[in-house]
């Protein structure tokens, strides 16, 4: 009776493994889907020529990740080819990290790489737009010109989809912020910007606070090297000695090598853009989008008072080169000598 009793167990137990193999033969399978809620935020891209630029503007929705996607068709507003957007160049990437500690030019340059990309592109897997810095108005078409309109493809196994008639209307290089360019023609709209900080700092004849308005401030590119230099210029453009800003911490000022300072400037041997990365360094500003520089020295006031006096600047340059920054006193000559 045992006997009978196991065999009937066993085939009650096949038969229910059986009907389960059966049974998975019509189970659906997990399927990719592309949602409907998969878009961009938004259609018109209209970046700065001459730096790099990423758009962050794709929401997945619900659809199945990994995502595939493609620009297609880039063309002018006429409907004619654009090769220049379709033909690949040489750009500059990054292949290690950069932390901010890198001892010399060397250092840095062998955390890059040379790569060639499209000039305007979207990263295949997330949806994000990048313009290289390579990218330059003498053969891209820029405001005021209408620019570009191109499609983009994306899809994974579960379908495909196309938006279509983006936009690209770059506005030409502005080598420098904060700047004083046009940014449709390029041509400047003052002669000069002005610091981001001034404090405490005394005229020699008036024995007046200095505002920011009476300093301007000047970039000026007068090579194709790696170096910045600074400048200080009194109301008559005589060199104000950099050795009076006796309180700068000239070592940790910029992230530059090769420190030479003379009685009319101070230079750095620099890598660019300035600064390489939106990482925060102490090089720059606490969310890491501008360089930050800051040039101070203390003087005796009346009264005993110790009056530590400041002047500085938030900036970027994006274009390598050897470039000056001046800061010339227009009205008054700042004072550095006790009262």
């Amino acid at each position: 009776m045992k006997f009978r009793s196991d065999i009937s167990i066993s085939l009650v137990l096949l038969g229910i493994l059986a009907m389960g193999s059966s049974c998975s033969k019509y189970l659906p399978h997990n399927r990719e889907t592309l949602t409907d809620d998969a878009a961009f935020t938004q259609s018109t891209y209209q970046p700065v020529l001459g730096r790099s630029t990423l758009y962050n503007t794709f929401n997945a929705g619900n659809s199945t990740q990994p995502l595939n996607f493609q620009i297609i068709n880039p063309r002018t507003r006429s409907g004619e080819p654009a090769p220049e957007l379709t033909d690949v160049f040489p750009v500059k990437v990054w292949k290690e990290e950069y932390t901010g500690n890198e001892k010399s030019l060397e250092e840095i340059e062998a955390k890059r790489s040379i790569e060639m990309h499209h000039l305007f592109e979207i990263r295949p897997h997330s949806g994000q737009f990048v313009m290289w810095s390579e990218a330059k108005s003498s053969f891209l078409r820029s405001l005021p010109d209408s620019g570009y309109i191109f499609d983009v493809e994306l899809s994974n196994s579960g379908g495909r989809k196309y938006f279509r008639d983006f936009q690209l209307m770059p506005y030409r290089e502005r080598p420098y912020e904060p700047s004083n360019l046009d940014p449709v023609t390029g041509q400047a709209t003052n002669p000069n910007v002005y610091p981001t900080i001034v404090n405490n700092i005394y005229g020699e004849k008036s024995n007046q606070q200095i505002t920011g308005g009476s300093i301007a401030v000047f970039f000026n590119k007068v090579g194709d090297g790696n170096s910045l230099t600074f400048k200080f210029e009194d109301t008559l453009h005589n060199p104000i000695d950099p050795h009076k800003f006796a309180l700068t911490d000239w070592a940790n000022l910029v992230h530059g090598f090769n420190m030479q300072m003379n009685n009319d400037s101070i230079t750095y041997q620099v890598a660019y853009p300035i600064p390489l990365t939106n990482l925060k360094t102490k090089y720059t500003t606490v969310d890491g989008q501008k360089a930050h520089v800051l040039f101070q020295w203390a003087r005796q006031g009346f009264g005993n008072q110790r009056i530590l006096s400041q002047l500085g600047l938030d900036f970027n340059i994006y274009e390598k080169g050897d470039w000056q920054i001046i800061f010339w006193f227009k009205r008054d000559n700042p004072k550095f000598d006790n009262d």
